[in-house]
């Protein structure tokens, strides 16, 4: 069985929700964490769990949408995580890609959500885009777990993750042809690496002209294998393990 860790399954983002899953379990991926980037979002991960159990909701707000949300947001998320079985909180984190014009708003949002995830002992699901240095020194003054999202760093850099005892989420980039992500994942233990999809985004080679989905985990897990000269099995083993861990599965 495969997890895949990071999805975006809602309404907003499939015309057909239940054909998206259905490809998902045919291809042995078992469960997803379907992350939301809002409040409205969080909602929505919500009652789609109450629908299909398969899909684990983790709630936050995205450090591109903090510029549209309130601290009114971060109490209705709490009210969400007490009454609701919420696995993770996320995707928050920081991302200075477009602009670092609104850095003090997205630590605020970022520094409040990771106390939500220590107060209700929930793991985190972390963006960090152009931001590193920040992301590092904050998630430094908490006691949490998680995962990385995305993770398209330096080896150095997956070395400081792991020792803050984070997990790095290793998608459809790996498959790229110009990712440098090759390099850094051969050195990177297995035991400390996840399979996600960031569905609908970042579609694994050869299938980039479609839609991302869960169904293409195992596209990545081979990829992986093969890296890592080791049995896809293996790789599927050994990631579900990790999630379980992470997730508390």
């Amino acid at each position: 069985m495969y997890i895949d860790s990071h999805a975006h399954v809602n309404f907003d983002m499939y015309d057909d929700i239940k054909s998206v899953l259905s490809s998902a379990l045919k291809n042995n991926v078992r469960k997803i964490i379907n992350c939301a980037e809002d409040l409205n979002s969080s909602l929505k991960v919500i009652e789609l769990h109450k629908q299909y159990n398969y899909l684990y909701p983790a709630v936050g707000i995205h450090p591109q949408n903090v510029d549209n949300s309130s601290t009114d947001d971060i109490a209705n998320l709490e009210k969400i995580i007490r009454d609701e079985k919420v696995v993770a909180i996320g995707e928050i984190g920081l991302d200075y890609y477009y602009s670092r014009n609104n850095r003090e708003r997205q630590i605020l949002f970022f520094e409040l959500q990771l106390k939500l995830a220590e107060k209700y002992n929930l793991p985190v699901i972390i963006h960090s885009r152009n931001a590193t240095d920040d992301v590092f020194r904050i998630l430094k003054n908490y006691t949490l777990k998680g995962v990385i999202h995305c993770f398209s760093g330096s080896i150095e850099t997956a070395k400081e993750f792991i020792k803050l005892g984070y997990y790095l989420g290793i998608g459809g980039i790996l498959t790229f042809k110009n990712s440098k992500l090759f390099e850094v994942i051969k050195e990177v233990p297995l035991e400390y690496i996840l399979l996600e999809t960031d569905s609908p985004f970042l579609t694994p080679e050869p299938f980039r002209k479609y839609k991302n989905e869960p169904k293409y985990i195992p596209v990545i897990a081979n990829k992986l294998a093969s890296i890592k000269d080791i049995n896809e099995d293996d790789v599927m083993r050994i990631t579900t393990d990790n999630a379980n861990r992470v997730f508390d599965f």
